[in-house]
């Protein structure tokens, strides 16, 4: 059974850092691909970035030059830097995989950025 965690959220003031974990388990991580989403209240979620098999990663322009998605396959963790907090990415924020056919998804960790 594969299962996501994601780690690292919290309250953060404008302007402040987080870094995101997610570990996953029962996948084979290595040739996975992984992503990072987010969902604030009353909008769709929101594809962030992701992360290939061959380190190749793409961040979409909205949060380009503050998030950086990275990814450790001995630890069977993808990661999300975030620098440059802004209330508007105040958020629920997912870990997708993609395996084959399979996509997995994590429970969420709550990122809230305030003064």
């Amino acid at each position: 059974q594969v299962q996501l965690v994601e780690s690292g959220g919290g309250l953060v003031q404008p302007g402040g850092s987080l870094r995101l974990s997610c570990v996953a388990a029962g996948l084979t991580f290595s040739i996975s691909t992984l992503n990072w989403y987010r969902q604030a209240p009353g909008n769709q979620r929101e594809f962030l970035a992701g992360i290939g098999s061959i380190n190749n990663s793409h961040v979409v322009d909205s949060v380009k030059g503050r998030f950086t998605i990275s990814r450790d396959d001995a630890k069977k963790t993808v990661y999300l830097q975030m620098n440059n907090l802004k209330p508007e990415d105040t958020a629920l924020y997912y870990c997708q995989a993609l395996r084959g056919s399979g996509e997995y998804w994590g429970q969420g960790t709550q990122v809230t950025v305030s003064s």
